[in-house]
C-alpha cells in the first residue's frame, strides 16, 4: 500500500487508476473519519459530496460507507453537485464538516478529496495535518471496524436549498429587468444546468454549453481560463449574447468572457466585484488577497479606506481570516472569490451571477468595467506561465531572486523583493514578477503584471529562458 498520499493547497488528488483508487479513497475516508472522532464531533454526522469525474459517484458512496460504518451519519448528496453547495449544506445542517469527491480544475484523468471543515470552507492547515496524522493509523486499524452499530446514510437533494440561498444574495430582478443575455459554460462540470435554472426561472436569456455529462470533459480542460474558453466565445457571438460566465469542474472557481470576445481574467473579476460590492451596494469591510494576485486590489481598498491583508497561496488561507475578521471580499489568482455574509469559501456560481448584477447595475458590459479600472487605478495585465525543469534549476533560480542578484527585468529594475511565499520581485509602482516551486512537481510557477500585455510576455519570456539557460548548464 502506498503511503505518499498528501493534501495540497486544497486537498488531496492524484490520477485514476494510478493514485486514486479505491484503496486509497478508503483510507483518505478512515482519517476523515479518525479526525472527526478525536474531536468527539461523531454525532454531528458529516456531508458526502462528488462532482462529474470519473468515478466520482462510486468514490463517494465508499466514503459514505466508511464514515457511516464508524459510527458517523452521512448526509450524501444525491446527484453531482458543486462544492459551494457542499460547504453550504455543512453550514445550514451544523455537520462537522464535508468531504468532496473531485479534482476541481484538473484534467480529466484525475480524482481527488476535498475536506470542508465545520465552517463551510477550505480545512484550515492545522486540520489538514490532523487528517494527514491519521492515515498513518487507518493503515493499521480500520475505523470502519469500530465497535458498535453503523450510522445512517441519507441521500438528500442540496442543490435546491443552496440555490434558494443565492437567490437571497443576487438580484435576479433587476438583471432581468436591464434585458441581459448570457452564455453559461459549466465545463461539464458540477454546475451544469445551474446558472441556467436560476436565470431560465427569473425570465433571464440564457444559452448554456457543456452542460451534458461526459467525465471525459472533451476538448477542454475544466478550468475557466486561456484557451479552454473558445467555445464559449462563439457561444457568445452566435447568440448574440452580452458576456460569457464559466465555472470550473467543481464550480467554486469563476472566468468570464465580454462580448467583445476578450478574457476577463480572475484579477479583473475580483476587482470588479470589490468596486461593486462597495461602491454599488454600499458595503465594508476588510479585503484579503493572495501574495499572486493583481495590486489593483490594494489601490481599490486604499482608495476606500477598507484594510488589506495578503495571505500565502491557497484559499485556506483566506478562509482563516474570513472567520477570524469581518472580511469582506477575498480572492486568489485562480480565480477563487469569498463573499461576506455566505460562506468562507470560493464560489463560482455566486460570483457568476454577481458580475451579471453588476452589469444591470452599471449598465455596462464586463469590457467597459475594466476599463473603467485601467482609467482610474491605471492598467494592469497578468500573465503566468508554468516551466517544467528539473529541481536544480528550479532551485538555482529562487536563490538568484533571493538573494537579489538578478537587478533588471524587461529593462525595470527591481526596487525590492519579498518572499511571503516564493519569491516577488517589485519592479515599480505597478509591475512584478514572481517566481513560486510546486511543491509536488518539477514546476517553477512564474507570475507577472505590467501596465501592458507587451511588458508581460517580455518579463516571461526573459526568465523562461533564463530558466531554461541554467536547466541547459545543469545538464551539461
Amino acid at each position: 500500500m502506498p503511503n505518499d498520499i498528501q493534501f495540497g493547497t486544497d486537498g488531496w488528488r492524484g490520477i485514476i487508476g494510478d493514485d486514486f483508487i479505491f484503496a486509497n479513497v478508503r483510507r483518505v475516508a478512515e482519517a476523515a473519519a479518525r479526525y472527526v472522532l478525536a474531536k468527539g464531533e461523531a454525532e454531528r454526522g458529516l456531508v458526502v459530496g462528488y462532482d462529474t469525474r470519473f468515478l466520482s459517484p462510486e468514490s463517494a458512496h465508499l466514503v459514505a460507507e466508511v464514515i457511516a460504518g464508524a459510527g458517523i451519519p452521512v448526509i450524501l448528496a444525491d446527484r453531482p453537485t458543486p462544492t459551494p453547495a457542499i460547504s453550504f449544506a455543512v453550514v445550514a445542517r451544523r455537520t462537522a464538516g464535508a468531504i468532496m469527491v473531485t479534482a476541481s480544475h484538473n484534467p480529466y484523468r484525475w480524482n481527488g478529496i476535498k475536506f470542508k471543515a465545520s465552517y463551510g470552507g477550505s480545512a484550515a492547515p492545522a486540520i489538514v495535518k490532523e487528517i494527514e496524522n491519521h492515515l498513518t493509523d487507518s493503515d493499521h486499524v480500520s475505523a470502519s471496524k469500530s465497535p458498535g452499530r453503523a450510522a445512517s446514510i441519507d441521500t438528500v437533494d442540496l442543490i435546491s436549498p443552496y440555490l434558494e440561498r443565492l437567490k437571497a444574495l443576487v438580484n435576479l430582478k433587476r438583471i432581468q429587468g436591464f434585458g441581459l443575455r448570457f452564455a453559461i459554460d459549466p465545463m461539464y462540470g458540477a454546475a451544469r444546468g445551474l446558472i441556467a435554472r436560476l436565470f431560465t426561472e427569473a425570465g433571464i436569456t440564457c444559452h448554456e454549453i457543456h452542460g451534458e455529462h461526459n467525465p471525459l470533459f472533451p476538448g477542454l480542460n475544466p478550468e475557466p481560463i486561456e484557451p479552454h474558453v473558445e467555445e464559449l466565445r462563439r457561444a457568445i457571438a452566435q447568440n448574440h449574447c452580452h458576456a460569457g460566465l464559466a465555472t470550473d469542474g467543481d464550480a467554486d472557481r469563476v472566468g468570464a468572457v465580454d462580448v467583445s470576445g476578450a478574457m476577463i481574467d480572475s484579477h479583473k473579476i475580483f476587482s470588479i466585484l470589490l468596486r461593486h460590492l462597495v461602491e454599488d451596494l454600499g458595503r465594508r469591510g476588510e479585503v484579503v488577497r493572495t501574495f499572486s494576485t493583481t495590486k489593483m486590489i490594494d489601490k481599490i481598498a486604499q482608495k476606500h479606506g477598507l484594510p488589506l491583508h495578503v495571505t500565502p497561496i491557497g484559499f485556506k488561507y483566506i478562509s482563516e481570516l474570513m472567520r477570524a475578521r469581518d472580511i469582506l471580499i477575498g480572492g486568489e489568482e485562480s480565480g477563487g472569490i469569498g463573499i461576506k455574509g455566505h460562506l468562507p469559501e470560493r464560489d463560482g456560481i455566486l460570483n457568476s451571477l454577481l458580475l451579471a448584477e453588476v452589469m444591470a447595475e452599471k449598465e455596462k458590459t464586463l469590457g467597459e468595467l475594466v476599463e473603467e479600472l485601467n482609467k482610474e487605478f491605471g492598467p494592469h495585465y497578468y500573465g503566468r506561465v508554468d516551466l517544467e525543469v528539473e529541481r536544480p534549476a528550479i532551485d538555482h533560480t529562487l536563490r538568484l531572486v533571493e538573494e537579489r542578484r538578478i537587478t533588471q527585468i524587461a529593462g525595470r529594475k527591481v526596487t525590492a523583493v519579498e518572499d511571503l511565499d516564493g519569491f516577488k520581485m517589485l519592479l515599480g509602482d505597478s509591475a512584478w514578477l514572481m517566481v513560486r516551486a510546486s511543491g509536488t512537481e518539477n514546476l517553477l510557477r512564474v507570475y507577472a503584471e505590467a501596465p501592458s500585455p507587451d511588458e508581460v510576455r517580455k518579463m516571461l519570456d526573459e526568465v523562461t529562458e533564463r530558466v531554461h539557460d541554467q536547466a541547459a548548464l545543469k545538464q551539461s
